[in-house]
């Protein structure tokens, strides 16, 4: 039985934490609340989808580890690109995808985000600017820099935030990454969403360096660890780098240490860690948190957080009914979307 990992957050308790002096609005709460509610409940729903079978393939539940999203949807702008791996349902649902068509795209359907033609680990929405989740470990890691090339070659003033998991890390392409992100100053803020087991091995099993932070520090990048069960740190972490992306200094390395609540994946037995262990990061579950915090300030009266309850399974729901009643793809669309220039010079006819 592996360990946990030194890379967990404090513990700390729903009431301590919810009279602290807050840093930040009632709005701010309530919108942290909606949409972690949200992204528990989407994912709660495609779990239960998935063993029923109602679609197939791959499906990596983000159950858990809310706050990384929502801290930094909050802490970034609307403009900035967003990149991450394969877990990656709750991202576009955080910068405001629709969830019907994050549904319908689990089911392979035409309606979907991707066309039906990427499912689970394939989510993409460029009006949102969500770069997409990414199916080969890390690839996002050097296309991430990519895209931050590209906006500072560009001027436009924005960031690129490339999540990745701490199993990651351990790819060679993350290290030509770093040097040449510090070497050109790129304006990109690399997440590792660090649930301590990547697939199912304890960062201790996997490195002698067990804060992960400090891989930074070859490349002298900023790095820090994050508490990734609480918002509002993810926030303050991310708005920090950001800033410091914007005016020019290059990237930053974060370290935030979260937990899923469930296995890697639909098909991991978890038997690398303890029941005991998995309670004592849902009590300091993200969601609960936020609500703790709003009833505590009486942000919202108890009707008043019903109606977002309800709203979110409204939601939930009508994804479902979407989803189910949205056509299959038809035969043709094999062809299409394979490449961007329909008279690509290299292959004229199929």
């Amino acid at each position: 039985m592996a360990t946990k990992s030194a890379s967990a957050p404090k513990k700390t308790t729903r009431k301590s934490a919810a009279k602290n002096q807050l840093k930040f609005s009632k709005e701010q709460y309530i919108k942290w609340y909606k949409d972690m509610l949200l992204m528990r409940k989407f994912e709660e729903k495609a779990g239960q989808l998935y063993i029923q079978q109602k679609f197939g393939g791959f499906c990596h539940l983000y159950i858990g580890q809310e706050a990384v999203v929502a801290g930094t949807v909050s802490g970034s702008r609307p403009t900035d690109k967003h990149m991450t791996a394969y877990r990656d349902h709750a991202h576009p649902i955080g910068l405001g995808t629709d969830p019907r068509v994050l549904m319908a795209e689990l089911y392979g359907r035409s309606t979907g985000c991707s066309k039906g033609k990427g499912g689970s680990m394939h989510f993409f929405d460029k009006e949102k600017n969500f770069m997409g989740g990414h199916g080969i470990v890390g690839a996002q890691i050097p296309m991430g820099a990519g895209v931050a090339f590209a906006e500072k070659y560009n001027e436009t003033d924005n960031c690129v935030f490339v999540s990745m998991g701490d199993g990651a890390v351990r790819q060679g392409a993350l290290h030509e990454t770093f040097n040449m992100a510090m070497n050109w100053k790129l304006p990109v803020i690399f997440i590792i969403e660090n649930n301590n087991y990547a697939m199912g091995t304890s960062v201790e099993r996997t490195t002698n360096v067990t804060d992960l932070s400090k891989i930074g520090d070859s490349y002298e990048m900023p790095s820090q660890s994050v508490n990734g069960m609480s918002p509002e740190a993810v926030h303050e972490a991310v708005e920090e780098a950001a800033t410091r992306a914007r005016n020019g200094e290059g990237p930053t390395l974060l370290d935030i240490r979260t937990y899923r609540y469930k296995g890697h994946s639909m098909s991991d037995p978890q038997k690398y860690r303890t029941k005991e262990e998995v309670a004592e990061y849902q009590a300091q579950d993200p969601v609960e948190h936020c609500l703790q915090v709003i009833k505590d300030n009486k942000f919202l009266t108890e009707e008043e957080i019903k109606e977002i309850q309800d709203w979110v399974k409204k939601e939930v729901q009508e994804s479902i009914d979407f989803a189910e009643n949205s056509p299959y793809p038809e035969g043709k669309e094999l062809y299409e979307d394979v490449y961007m220039q329909e008279d690509y010079p290299y292959i004229k006819e199929y």
